[in-house]
């Protein structure tokens, strides 16, 4: 299995000294499918970071195009971790094959297979921490519950939630009845303040979505996202944006979340001032994303001294 270099479209930028050094493209072949995605790497990196995108987009969600600053890949790049920002499996190179991956268990195979191909014989620092955005908490936490190679340091949620807001319910539709697209895009996208305005509708991000998705979606809230949480057993970051309108974000609603990672040996949710639902391309993303690589430090020091790592 062999990585495919090409240049990232994205413009070069300089960010919290990363330089002119942008993400690159990779492509990887898994049992004839070709997996994608973008990897910034670190000099000597202190981890790796595996980021998965969510719903209906795909792995540039990691590197905000046209804003650099707003980017996770190179800020993180900048404090010395290597970023795996993965198409997930039905997104990017892999979405002609989008029909072999209904199965839960072959979508854990295919992006633990991508990652260690993409990522080759090179240093993983103290290790790997996952980063999951919104539909794409559902394989961040598959990845953690699998661990194959033992190196899992923790990982961050956000977007996701158990319950949606009474409103978004309305709008999300069911099964006999068709989601408001006008109406899921105002819960996305709203307050249009807290995005670049070149961002809003996110079509410079947004991608086709597989059909097993809807699958997905429909299980996670009370069926999914309860089973695998209680089968964690590295530490948990969930993150909660004040703006959030798809899932319900007051106090009740996040110590039920805490509340289902009985194994985690610590969890810490929060709420991010200023942020929507697409945290990662707003303009609250830089504190979010310092808020989650404190956490990664933390997962580090763990690792190397557990009993300094309270709850």
């Amino acid at each position: 299995m062999a990585a495919h270099p090409h240049t990232s479209p994205i413009e070069e930028a300089r960010v919290d000294g990363a330089g002119g050094v942008s993400p690159v493209s990779r492509v990887v072949d898994v049992e004839g499918i070709p997996m994608s995605g973008l990897l910034a790497e670190a000099d000597a990196p202190r981890a790796v970071i595996v980021a998965l995108h969510g719903g209906a987009a795909k792995s540039v969600y990691w590197d905000c195009p046209g804003h650099p600053e707003l980017s996770l890949m190179r800020q993180a790049m900048a404090q010395g971790f290597t970023v795996l920002a993965l198409d997930r499996p039905g997104y990017g190179s892999s979405r002609p094959h989008r029909e072999d991956m209904t199965e839960p268990a072959r979508r854990v195979e295919l992006a633990y297979a991508a990652t260690d191909a993409i990522l080759g014989s090179g240093s993983r620092g103290a290790g790997v921490f996952l980063w999951g955005h919104s539909v794409g908490s559902e394989l961040t936490m598959r990845m953690a519950v699998d661990n194959r190679n033992g190196d899992i340091l923790g990982l961050e949620l956000s977007g996701t939630g158990r319950e949606h807001h009474a409103l978004a319910a309305d709008i999300f539709g069911g099964k006999d009845r068709y989601a408001n697209a006008r109406g899921v895009g105002e819960l996305l996208w709203t307050p249009e303040d807290i995005y670049p305005e070149d961002m809003l509708g996110g079509a410079k991000i947004a991608s086709s979505t597989p059909a097993y998705e809807g699958v997905v979606t429909a299980s996670w809230p009370q069926e999914n996202f309860p089973a695998l949480a209680a089968e964690v057993r590295v530490p948990v970051h969930f993150t909660a944006a004040e703006h959030e309108k798809v899932w319900r974000n007051d106090p009740s609603a996040l110590d039920d979340v805490a509340a289902m990672f009985t194994e985690a040996p610590r969890v810490q949710v929060q709420v991010e001032p200023s942020g929507g639902h697409n945290l990662s391309i707003g303009y609250a993303a830089p504190a979010y994303h310092r808020r989650v690589i404190s956490f990664l430090e933390e997962c580090i020091e763990y690792r190397t001294r557990p009993a300094d790592f309270r709850l």
